[in-house]
């Protein structure tokens, strides 16, 4: 939906604006510090800058931009965006939106603020809540960042649930009008795609959806939730596949007291793939996808931007359109993850079924020797 531009701001309040200018900077240097007293490595990082200054101009941007890596530690987000010139660290118009567990990071009124003002969206999982899945505002608050916005209303959809359940609320309290959305029918968030200066953003995902160290440097299998950026996006955004080792030493889920504290001086490496050829990539699961999404308008009415119908979302056709948009991204990453030396993967290990096997123990050692924990 687009708002009336007289009554719609570009841009968050300047308390707000600062508020976030003032987290997101503060702790990019803490993560800056941090990185240099370890031993940091970074493969690519010139050509990524080139790219993250192309995105400069707001107005000016014709694409979103998705980042998507392993996830290795509890630390890779922020500690790997250190490596960014100081220049950005201070400027969220033109830094990544990330997505954050609900029940770790927005517990209260304090974390879901100091989070927000990270951008960090808050994010439902399903081994938690029932409001998690593919089909969460948040999601679509994600999907709507990365196309030429401004929206309202990411929530209109939402079935509303027992005003019993008690909800963080957090607001911008100097803006005016109603530019929030809810994750769950009773919480308030800031809804960032309805500012002109939050289009066509960079979102960071990690689709194995919690941490996992491995002896021999593997991923679990991606969830479907970055083949809906994908699909879904208008136009098709930039795509970067990175790989990140090291953190996995520096926060070891063995680590021992001070359990808290990141261990400095490990060997850290953050490498960033080249910019995808989206079209030859995707561009036959989009073109297919846009198919399926026109038939359902012709039935069903105009869909706004990130909203599905029943059909888009369970349809055996869309699940393995799903399916294998999440295969390519996650070939795109090992191929990152082959220019650092590391021998073939079993195949395997990129299919959900192989993951069966651990049961209904979600967190802890698994018997081919990995540390998987909920993030």
């Amino acid at each position: 939906m687009r708002p009336d531009p007289g009554e719609q701001p570009a841009a968050p309040s300047a308390p707000w604006r600062a508020g976030s200018a003032f987290v997101m900077g503060a702790v990019g240097l803490l993560c800056r510090g941090f990185l240099m007293m370890s031993k940091t490595e970074t493969h690519g990082l010139d050509e990524f800058v080139k790219l993250l200054e192309e995105r400069e101009d707001v107005e000016g941007r014709q694409k979103g931009l998705i980042t998507v890596s392993n996830h290795v530690s509890v630390l890779d987000d922020p500690m790997v965006w250190g490596i960014l010139p100081l220049s950005y660290m201070f400027s969220p118009d033109n830094l990544r939106w990330g997505l954050g567990s609900y029940d770790l990071c927005f517990t209260n009124k304090g974390l879901s603020t100091f989070f927000t003002l990270g951008q960090v969206l808050p994010t439902h999982r399903l081994a938690h809540s029932q409001f998690g899945g593919l089909f969460q505002p948040t999601i679509t608050q994600a999907i709507r960042l990365l196309c030429r916005g401004p929206f309202l209303n990411a929530s209109d959809h939402l079935e509303k649930p027992s005003k019993s359940l008690r909800s963080p609320d957090v607001s911008d309290p100097f803006s005016g009008g109603h530019l929030t959305f809810s994750t769950n029918g009773t919480d308030t968030f800031p809804s960032p795609s309805a500012y002109l200066t939050r289009r066509h953003a960079w979102v960071h995902i990690y689709p194995e959806g919690m941490i996992h160290q491995h002896p021999d440097k593997t991923m679990r299998y991606f969830k479907w939730g970055v083949s809906r950026l994908i699909l879904e996006s208008e136009p098709l955004p930039d795509i970067v596949p990175m790989w990140i080792e090291g953190p996995q030493d520096a926060m070891s889920e063995e680590r021992t007291f001070p359990r808290f504290l990141p261990r400095p001086g490990k060997n850290i490496s953050i490498t960033f793939g080249d910019v995808l050829d989206g079209e030859k990539v995707f561009g036959d699961l989009r073109a297919r996808w846009k198919q399926i999404h026109a038939q359902e308008e012709k039935k069903s009415g105009k869909l706004e931007v990130g909203v599905l119908n029943d059909s888009l979302k369970y349809s055996d056709e869309v699940k393995e359109l799903r399916k294998e948009c999440t295969t390519r991204v996650r070939n795109a990453v090992l191929d990152v993850r082959r220019l650092r030396g590391h021998p073939e993967e079993d195949p395997k290990a990129g299919l959900a079924e192989t993951w069966l096997r651990e049961g209904p123990k979600r967190e802890g050692r698994k018997e081919d020797g990995s540390i998987t924990k909920d993030t």
